[in-house]
């Protein structure tokens, strides 16, 4: 039987290769007070997130085998799995700087830390770098060892281009609803979220396993990319109808001006006078206008729509999870894994 890891054990390793990393700047003759900060941007950025992603790689790999994973195998998934949390950190830190913000899981963002600023920037990019430097440490002589490269390469471009759709589509300081479509929500979803948080840890065990056929590879993309647009979904409702004493913070999308599936879904049925409403309301820093929106998303009855799309998006990809070939190695449980954790989720 296949074992979920648990977050004790995942954060066990990472101890391990950040000394890997720190060795290696400690071989340029890094100066110490570079040095330091480089360490605390690893430990503020790296850690103390809930390592979904990372675990995913973990848990896929346990699923893919069928039984609990040795010691050796459960280091190499989960050094895997923190290159998907390296992955992920390069991004927050510099999408909190495109976005202004204030606070990350609860503490000042990185860049308004005292004596970081916008070197955040530079210490984004170490971030990234730091992928490259764990891969050809531990997976140099893997068989799939330039895979493992292309594909962390591939989904950071993915990623990006969903980001320059999402900045060009949705900027903060300039409101304007005709530039929203579900086309273009759609690509930022897919491109900014499913593929790095969906498909990339399924992927990497995977190859992890050698068992990354095309055929695998396509199945896992038909199931994962539906899944993540699913997941982002979700989180768009929960950011309006979701209790911030359970979600865990106050929704701010009205107020942010963001392309959410909320105000596409709105856009397609309003009457004029609605969409006056909107066009005069939506994407400022004012708690009444955002009510006056919110409001108006009751009225429309947004949350039985949404409601209405969980049950038939989630009948689709059950459906696509049953018809799974698994003759080469894939195996279904790891999307009924992934369904499990988001289905009906309220945080």
């Amino acid at each position: 039987m296949a074992q979920k890891t648990t977050l004790k054990e995942f954060e066990a390793v990472f101890p391990k290769l950040e000394e890997v990393l720190l060795e290696q700047a400690r071989s340029y003759n890094l100066p110490q007070q570079a040095y330091e900060h480089y360490k605390k941007s690893l430990e503020v950025n790296v850690v103390g997130g809930k390592c979904n992603r990372g675990m995913s790689v973990v848990d896929s790999t346990s699923i893919l085998l069928g039984r609990p994973l040795t010691e050796e195998e459960y280091f190499q998934a989960a050094t895997l799995g923190w290159l998907t949390e390296l992955l992920q950190a390069f991004f927050l830190v510099s999408d909190d700087i495109m976005d202004c913000s204030i606070t990350r899981r609860g503490k000042p963002c990185w860049y308004r830390n005292e004596g970081v600023g916008l070197n955040a920037i530079n210490d984004a990019f170490m971030l990234e770098a730091a992928i490259y430097t764990l891969l050809k440490k531990y997976f140099r002589t893997h068989p799939r060892y330039v895979d493992l490269i292309e594909l962390f390469h591939e989904v950071t471009y993915q990623t990006e281009i969903g980001q320059l759709c999402d900045l060009l589509t949705a900027p903060e300081d300039k409101v304007d609803l005709d530039n929203f479509s579900m086309d273009k929500y759609r690509f930022i979803v897919i491109y900014k979220t499913a593929y790095y948080s969906f498909y990339l840890p399924v992927a990497l065990s995977l190859y992890l396993l050698d068992l990354a056929t095309p055929e695998n590879l396509k199945q896992a993309e038909n199931i994962l990319i539906p899944l993540g647009e699913y997941f982002q979904i979700q989180d768009d409702y929960l950011d309006n109808f979701g209790l911030p004493e359970v979600i865990g913070k106050i929704g701010t999308d009205i107020m942010d001006n963001k392309c959410s599936w909320l105000i596409n879904q709105a856009l397609a049925i309003v009457t004029p006078e609605q969409r006056k409403l909107l066009e005069e309301n939506y994407g400022r820093k004012d708690k009444e206008k955002e009510a006056r929106v919110k409001k108006l998303y009751d009225e429309l009855q947004l949350e039985q729509r949404y409601k209405d799309y969980e049950e038939k998006v989630v009948g689709e990809i059950r459906a696509m999870i049953d018809k799974v070939d698994e003759s080469k190695g894939l195996k279904k449980g790891i999307f009924e894994a992934f369904l499990a954790k988001i289905y009906k989720r309220s945080k």
